[in-house]
C-alpha cells in the first residue's frame, strides 16, 4: 500500500514538474547570467566574459521546474538527469549524447538516472543560468569550491532516481552543502499537506466516489475507494 502511494505521488510530482521540449525556452533566448545571486545586466550574452568558478552551483530555471548542476571547470558541468539508456547499453558514446525527452521520461518511470558531465551550453539548453542562488535559501554554509567539485566528480555514473527523494537538487545540495535536500520537493510536500488538510477535498472525493458507484455500479472496486479515500483524508486533516 505504501509503495503504491509513493508511486502515485511520484507520478503526480512528475506531472507538476516535467515538461516536454515544446515548453522549453528556445535555444538562443538566453537571460543575463548572475553571480552570487545578483544579475549582471551588462554581461555579454555569449557568457565568455563571465567566468564560473570550480564548485559553483548552477541553476537553470524552467517554467515548471529548475534544473541544477555543479560547475567543474573548463566549461564542464556535472548534473543528475533521469536516463534509461545506461540500463540498455554500455556504449559510452551513445550514452554521452544529449539526453532526449524520451530517454528522460523513461528514466523517470524506471527510476534510473546518471550523473554526467556536459558542457555549460548543453546543460543550460538555451536558458539563462543563475549562479549560487540557493546559497540564500539553504541554512548551511557552502563547502570550498574544490571540495564541492570533487564530491560531484566522485559521484559521476549511473544512480537510482526518485522524483521526490533523489533528484538533481539532492545531488547538488549534497555536493555544495554536505546534506542532500530538495526545496522543490519540500514545496510539493507542503502543497500536498495543505490539500489533505483542506476538508473540502473530503466532500469532493466522497461525491466522486458516489458518482463512480452510480455510473459503474456498486462493487468492491468502487465502494471501497469511495469509502476509504474520504475517510483517510478526514482522519489526516
Amino acid at each position: 500500500m505504501l509503495d503504491t502511494l509513493t508511486f502515485l505521488l511520484e507520478k503526480l510530482f512528475l506531472l507538476a514538474h516535467i515538461k516536454l521540449s515544446s515548453l522549453l525556452p528556445p535555444v538562443g533566448a538566453e537571460r543575463p547570467l548572475s553571480r552570487r545571486c545578483e544579475r549582471d545586466e551588462a554581461a555579454p550574452q555569449s557568457g565568455a566574459a563571465l567566468r564560473f568558478q570550480r564548485g559553483d552551483l548552477l541553476e537553470v530555471p524552467r517554467t515548471l521546474f529548475t534544473h541544477f548542476g555543479i560547475y567543474l571547470g573548463d566549461g564542464r558541468v556535472a548534473h543528475l538527469i533521469p536516463d534509461i539508456l545506461p540500463v540498455l547499453t554500455t556504449d559510452s558514446k551513445q550514452i554521452q549524447e544529449m539526453v532526449t525527452n524520451t530517454r528522460l521520461v523513461l528514466g523517470v518511470l524506471s527510476k534510473r538516472a546518471s550523473i554526467r558531465v556536459d558542457s555549460v551550453e548543453d546543460f543550460a539548453y538555451g536558458a539563462g543560468i543563475l549562479l549560487n542562488a540557493m546559497d540564500r535559501a539553504v541554512r548551511r554554509s557552502p563547502l570550498t569550491g574544490e571540495e564541492v567539485a570533487r564530491r560531484a566528480e566522485r559521484l559521476v555514473g549511473t544512480v537510482s532516481y526518485s522524483l521526490l527523494w533523489n533528484n538533481c537538487e539532492h545531488f547538488v545540495t549534497y555536493c555544495r552543502y554536505g546534506t542532500a535536500q530538495s526545496l522543490q520537493t519540500d514545496k510539493f510536500c507542503e502543497w500536498l499537506k495543505s490539500s489533505i488538510r483542506d476538508q473540502r477535498n473530503v466532500l469532493l472525493t466522497a461525491l466522486l466516489g458516489l458518482l463512480s458507484m452510480v455510473c459503474l455500479g456498486i462493487s468492491s472496486s468502487t465502494a471501497l475507494p469511495a469509502l476509504l479515500i474520504p475517510f483517510t483524508l478526514w482522519m489526516a486533516g
